[in-house]
């Protein structure tokens, strides 16, 4: 069965650095586009980074120069590496991925979900 485990959340202070990870696990062909959103209380979720398969990245204007997007495709896991945080950052962050599975005689890619993780920034 395939599924993303994200870890590294945490209550950090203001200006604290904080690394997520992801792992994707299970009989997975390839991971094409990886994400990483977040959504705070109230909010709508919000794209926050992601990273192509042949590693180009984009990041919301919000996080860009603070937050750095990485992956390791020996480990089928992702990164989102969180500098100089803000209360502002404070969220429930979630991984997401485009995996391509063999399945029935096919290839086939699926959107998959993380099942989120807590990041508090304290003033």
């Amino acid at each position: 069965q395939v599924q993303l485990v994200e870890s590294g959340g945490d209550l950090v202070q203001a200006g604290e650095p904080l690394r997520l990870s992801c792992a994707a696990s299970g009989t997975i062909f390839s991971i094409n586009v990886m994400r990483w959103y977040r959504q705070a209380p109230g909010e709508q979720r919000e794209l926050v980074a992601h990273i192509t398969s042949g590693g180009s990245t984009n990041y919301a204007d919000s996080v860009k120069g603070r937050f750095t997007i990485s992956r390791d495709n020996t480990k089928n896991t992702w990164y989102l590496q969180m500098n100089s945080l803000k209360p502002e950052d404070t969220a429930v962050y979630y991984c997401n991925a485009d995996l391509t599975l063999y399945s029935n005689g096919g290839y086939y890619t699926y959107e998959y979900w993380g099942q989120g993780t807590q990041v508090t920034v304290s003033s």
